[in-house]
């Protein structure tokens, strides 16, 4: 099923690619079209998925390894949902062929990304990313500082990356495989582990980003177009939260441990770094951009909880995230096409001229806060119970991002409202 749906996905590339000059008008159509028949046939993942066995399943080996797992599963779902509701949210605005291009490759890719059993392929896909994701940022920006946020986030991310790069081909030379379930039954010694893991760190911090890496997030999402700004938050930023369960904590745990402590300084100041920078912002995306980079590095400390409710806890939490977080983008984007401003010093009083999008603003940042009922709180009380069976330290300092998101939440839904 797995490679049916890479077929879908890629068969509707083709067409968008090739596709005549008289028929252009009908690009926006055809990439609908196939990326919505990639989401109803992920489901079908769903529903044949055996949850009573670890083992991977749907297993292809035509070319590098492919297989979904429990971890995995969910985090193609969230790709494949979010595709076509951006290409929707483009609608009438950006309906180039190189954009739909860009877009369809960048989904292929992300699938590729959460279901390859290789190190080496896994390295690959993770870069090729870059590729699109970088000309959507720096041909369809919305502003003129576009450009220079494109090359924020592709040297970031690719000099971050040569750290990974390095480990991996370490680990080659030294076990003589790349592939992932072969590396499971290998063990490196502390010292070997210490500084693979730091290797697979810098790029994962990278993604996600934990502080010092994040500068290039706020640039990126602010100059994207809406739906680029959606796909980073929504599933670009998970690549990091998915790195570091798939790999750093299964193929290094002794290293995992050792620095739990370096991870949790970083994760606490970056929640009261991002979330005080949040209440200071006046862009509209910007806002939204650093309370995103808040929710993750909650997420990472419920990784590193390395207790089992805690990293259920993280995996919902990375899933609500990315429907919470691009909801807000579109939502935002709405208000910028209408009114070609995203100060909210221009905006008040929005709940009497369009009600319908102030019911929908509302429902997301109610989200956003984590309130009870919503798919946050799920993901936030969950891991917070498993952070606090580890650290109950941590677990505070946590917790007060639930706070912060209160003060910056409500202090921009009252503003715009």
């Amino acid at each position: 099923m797995l490679l049916q749906l890479l077929s879908i996905l890629s068969l509707g590339l083709i067409l968008v690619i090739f596709m005549p000059l008289r028929l252009n008008h009908h690009l926006s159509k055809t990439a609908l079209t196939f990326s919505s028949i990639a989401f109803v046939y992920s489901l079908g993942l769903w529903l044949n998925f055996d949850a009573c066995t670890p083992k991977f399943q749907y297993i292809v080996s035509f070319g590098p390894d492919l297989g979904v797992d429990g971890i995995s599963l969910f985090f193609v779902l969230l790709t494949t949902f979010l595709f076509p509701l951006c290409i929707l949210a483009s609608w009438g605005k950006i309906h180039t062929k190189s954009f739909l291009t860009c877009f369809l490759s960048i989904e292929i890719l992300l699938v590729l990304v959460f279901t390859v059993l290789d190190l080496i392929w896994f390295y690959i896909f993770f870069e090729s990313v870059l590729i699109p994701i970088f000309l959507i940022i720096g041909i369809w920006g919305s502003r003129s500082r576009k450009i220079r946020a494109s090359y924020f986030f592709f040297v970031y991310t690719l000099v971050g990356s040569l750290f990974l790069f390095a480990a991996i081909f370490y680990i080659f030379a030294v076990v003589g495989t790349s592939h992932y379930e072969s590396l499971l039954n290998y063990t490196f010694s502390f010292q070997e582990q210490k500084w693979l893991w730091l290797g697979f760190f810098i790029s994962f911090a990278v993604k996600v980003p934990i502080l010092p890496f994040h500068i290039w997030l706020p640039e990126a999402h602010v100059e994207a177009p809406t739906p680029g700004s959606a796909i980073l938050a929504g599933v670009l930023l998970k690549l990091g939260t998915y790195g570091f369960i798939r790999f750093s904590l299964p193929l290094f745990p002794e290293a995992s441990i050792y620095y739990t402590p370096f991870i949790f300084t970083l994760s606490i100041i970056g929640i009261f770094y991002t979330s005080l920078t949040a209440i200071r912002q006046t862009d509209l995306k910007r806002i939204i951009a650093y309370t995103s980079v808040a929710h993750i590095n909650l997420v990472i400390l419920g990784i590193f909880s390395f207790t089992s409710i805690g990293l259920h806890g993280s995996i919902i939490q990375s899933l609500s995230h990315g429907f919470v977080s691009s909801a807000l983008f579109l939502l935002i984007g709405t208000l910028y096409d209408r009114y070609h401003s995203r100060l909210f010093l221009h905006y008040g009083g929005l709940i009497h001229v369009i009600p319908v999008f102030g019911i929908f603003f509302v429902l997301f940042t109610i989200a956003n806060i984590a309130l009870p009922g919503s798919s946050s709180f799920v993901g936030e009380f969950l891991l917070l119970i498993g952070l606090f069976e580890s650290n109950p330290v941590a677990t505070f300092f946590g917790a007060t991002s639930i706070v912060l998101g209160g003060i910056y939440s409500l202090w921009l839904l009252n503003r715009i409202l």
